[in-house]
């Protein structure tokens, strides 16, 4: 069982020291991979729900410092040489297609191919306006987001014709290390992210999902690849349980996960993140650093 850990670009984790320190640790102590989720805007009373807690409310405040993610994975990738790195999530409909498959593809290069693109639709109408961005059919507006960006990636030059983007032989370098591809995780528990990992994404990334609703949202992503003639071991399977411990990792390994992500907020203080990294590691890894 992968074991990857969400621990930057908020708060202290936003902090260059501290995620130089998590980023060294991690990788030293096991961690298969770095997370970095994002929010552009965030408001003092959002009306919107926040579809990932019971309360229907996010936990960071609004006026706590939130890394862009593709550069704060850019920090972590240059202070490190192994571990993965993926935006969990970046909301892909908030921004122009063709800059973030530029920017996704300059990371992957940066990294040496480590990098994994996770995206989601986005959930507060209250960032999408202050971004001049229709909320509305913006599930939509990122399935056709995604195929733009991977003729970006694959075609030299580049064409697509859409309802939200359009370019006609345009040449966008680099292009990603693996052949063209890059590998993308559709975060979101809901069914239509479901539906959306299985029919044009190379993974599924299930955040704050509790232990006992995991093996049926395998599941309904298992029939969903097979709608679209796929198997699910094509794709990857991250989950971030929110009421997971180590005792669970068999249990979620049988339901088909292939990596669970350990979401937790760093000490302020870079001088003790080695020894909590470690801790975490011996805990979920259990091996040492």
């Amino acid at each position: 069982m992968r074991v990857g850990l969400h621990a930057l670009g908020i708060g202290d984790g936003a902090r260059p020291e501290v995620i130089r320190a998590v980023a060294t640790a991690a990788e030293a102590c096991g961690f298969a991979r770095l997370w970095c989720g994002e929010h552009v805007v965030l408001v003092d009373a959002p009306a919107s729900r926040y579809p990932y807690s019971a309360d229907g409310r996010i936990a960071v405040p609004a006026d706590a410092d939130w890394l862009d993610p593709l550069l704060a994975l850019s920090f972590a990738a240059a202070v490190t040489e192994r571990i993965e790195l993926a935006t969990g999530v970046l909301l892909l409909p908030e921004h122009n297609p063709v800059v973030v498959a530029k920017q996704a593809a300059t990371l992957d290069v940066l990294s040496a191919g480590r990098f994994g693109l996770g995206v989601g639709v986005g959930w507060s109408a209250e960032e999408f306006a202050a971004l001049g961005v229709p909320f509305e059919r913006r599930g939509r507006r990122t399935d056709e987001y995604l195929a733009a960006m991977r003729a970006v990636w694959t075609e030299d030059p580049a064409s697509f014709s859409g309802e939200f983007v359009r370019f006609e032989g345009i040449r966008v370098h680099p292009k990603p290390l693996r052949g063209g591809r890059l590998p993308v995780l559709v975060g979101g528990n809901s069914r239509a992210a479901l539906r959306r990992a299985a029919r044009s994404g190379d993974g599924w990334y299930g955040f704050n999902v509790p232990v006992a609703d995991v093996p049926a949202s395998i599941a309904e992503l298992g029939e969903e690849c097979a709608r679209h003639g796929r198997t699910l071991d094509e794709l990857t399977v991250a989950v971030a349980p929110s009421d997971g411990t180590p005792a669970h990792l068999a249990e979620l390994a049988a339901a088909g996960v292939s990596e669970v992500v350990v979401v937790a907020a760093p000490p302020p203080v870079p001088g003790e993140v080695a020894a909590w990294v470690a801790e975490l590691a011996g805990t979920w890894i259990r091996t040492g650093c």
